[in-house]
């Protein structure tokens, strides 16, 4: 099995190609950006299994829904601006009120998108796949997690699914033992005084901030939540008792995302202190994804800032 790290920036695209060998249902839709969603790689190997329906990503999706409703396995994906706000008429009722098995998989999603500007960053996806029934939400944290998420979609998940993919290349931080569990947090550091979870993109920012405020004498867990929905309610909650605070890292509007559900548990069960680490509500812009990371807030020293500051107020709540 070829190691993910081999293809780093085309992690997705080389899966999707391996699940066509295992799975012969497996069917990838495309709306004439193979490129950027490696869907060539699935392409080369198996054309008679793959579509390109040309720029019209809602009739990509319904077409989506068809062939699952009849037996396949289908994988399609575009720009995550438009398979969260073009396709969502399709996606709500084609594809999440019918549960047809379909993948929908968003690229370049939040300031990942980078130089594409506002319109091409999908700062709202997470928050609208939530809150469709039905629908499991994933946001893998590197190639590797990549991999292991295609390969849970391709080989064992039934219904309907939102993925969010890199396209660019994204530090590797998991390790070749590490496995991918379908509604688990994975915990990637130990820590006592509070926790950081984190998705995506943001998970090596929150491994840097530990790192950092380890070396302050405060020892930060950090959880990484690649399943948005369902989500693990039982790690939130062990988190709040364990070290009664938190801070949550994502690249996406502060509504309607990951701080959103984590605040949703603890609103109900356990009400610790939360600081949020996020786009403030607002659109991107057009530059460079360390340039937008550090205007937008979203770098790991915002979140020792976020982790400093929210544990002042779990020692004020004492």
């Amino acid at each position: 099995m070829t190691d993910p790290a081999a293809y780093e920036d085309r992690v997705y695209g080389h899966t999707l190609a391996e699940m066509g060998e295992k799975v012969p249902e497996l069917v990838v839709l495309d709306s004439d950006l193979q490129r950027a969603t490696e869907a060539n790689l699935f392409q080369e190997k198996f054309p008679e299994r793959y579509f390109n329906v040309g720029v019209q990503e809602a009739n990509m999706v319904g077409m989506a829904a068809g062939l699952a409703l009849s037996g396949k396995k289908v994988f399609c994906g575009s720009f995550a601006c438009f398979m969260s706000q073009r396709v969502l008429d399709q996606a709500a009722i084609s594809v999440a009120y019918s549960r047809a098995n379909v993948i929908l998989a968003g690229i370049e999603a939040g300031l990942s998108s980078g130089r594409n500007g506002a319109s091409h960053q999908a700062m709202l996806d997470l928050a609208v796949y939530r809150a469709l029934p039905n629908m499991s939400v994933f946001v893998p944290a590197d190639a590797v997690e990549t991999r292991q998420v295609v390969e849970y979609l391709a080989l064992e998940h039934d219904g309907p699914a939102y993925m969010r993919v890199q396209r660019k290349k994204v530090p590797v931080v998991l390790d070749k033992d590490y496995r991918f569990s379908f509604g688990h947090a994975g915990l990637l550091r130990q820590g006592r005084d509070l926790t950081i979870m984190a998705s995506g993109i943001m998970v090596a920012r929150a491994l840097a901030a530990a790192e950092n405020l380890a070396e302050n004498g405060i020892h930060a867990r950090v959880l990484n939540f690649s399943t948005y929905k369902p989500l693990d309610r039982e790690a939130v909650l062990q988190a709040a008792e364990d070290t009664g605070a938190v801070v949550v890292a994502e690249n996406h509007n502060v509504f309607g995302g990951l701080y959103g559900a984590v605040c949703e548990v603890l609103a109900a069960a356990n009400p610790v202190p939360v600081n949020s680490v996020a786009v403030e509500d607002v659109f991107g812009e057009v530059g460079d994804e360390a340039y937008l990371a550090q205007k937008f807030g979203l770098t790991d020293t915002d979140i020792v800032f976020a982790a400093q500051d929210v544990l002042l107020r779990k020692r004020a709540s004492r």
